[in-house]
């Protein structure tokens, strides 16, 4: 691979309510492999078309998440969005600085990212490597992400986030239909409370995929 380092783009805090998410859920980002023997997916909820689930990961105390829903539009108009990391506009608002580190189109990308946080908790900083595979019978596209360590060193003014997976699938169907399905799972190191991790694994997938839908499907 012949990947180099494309840009680095810091974005200035914004006075804004805070909310703490750390998907991009970027990722938005994005699972390389997740856990081989997890429970069953159990329901949590259902607005504006999507639905979301939580499970209990096999010899994990959290929980990880996952988003379904049904996106009117192109498959390459969804994934030329979730899958390209230089499409930032639809990203977590709470990202407040991210530097590519690797891109090679519609393959592979490694970048860095730190987030906002609510105080007293501090800021989170995360390195994802994310691999895209494309099915050539089926055309389900997959973008695993998975945390890299040994690149960008960590900062004492963060807390570094090493345990988390993200899976993006997004499967072509019949009259201009895209099913998108986002799974996930983060744990945010440090002490978090219960209540900003809750938030994390049933809003954030709701957040990122309403946030999918309107932009495509208002074009």
């Amino acid at each position: 691979m012949s990947g180099k380092l494309l840009f680095c783009r810091k974005i200035q805090p914004v006075i804004r309510p805070v909310r703490f998410s750390f998907i991009l859920l970027i990722y938005t980002t994005l699972v390389f492999s997740g856990p081989m023997f997890a429970q069953s997916w159990d329901f949590i909820k259902e607005k504006d078309g999507i639905k979301i689930y939580t499970r209990k990961e096999a010899g994990i105390s959290l929980k990880s998440f996952k988003g379904v829903t049904d996106i009117h539009a192109s498959v390459e108009s969804v994934f030329n969005l979730i899958g390209n990391v230089k499409n930032l506009d639809w990203w977590d608002k709470n990202l407040r600085e991210i530097k590519v580190l690797y891109f090679e189109k519609d393959k592979r990308s490694q970048y860095y990212l730190v987030y906002d946080s609510p105080w007293p908790v501090t800021d989170r900083d995360l390195c994802v490597d994310a691999t895209i595979t494309t099915d050539p019978v089926t055309g389900i596209r997959k973008i695993w992400s998975v945390p890299f360590q040994g690149v960008v060193p960590e900062n004492s003014k963060y807390v570094r986030i090493k345990d988390y997976w993200q899976r993006w699938s997004i499967e072509p169907e019949n009259n201009g239909i895209v099913h998108v399905e986002l799974e996930g799972y983060v744990d945010p190191a440090g002490i978090v409370p219960d209540w900003i991790y809750n938030m994390v694994i049933t809003d954030t997938p709701l957040k990122i995929m309403r946030g999918i839908k309107q932009r495509l499907e208002t074009k």
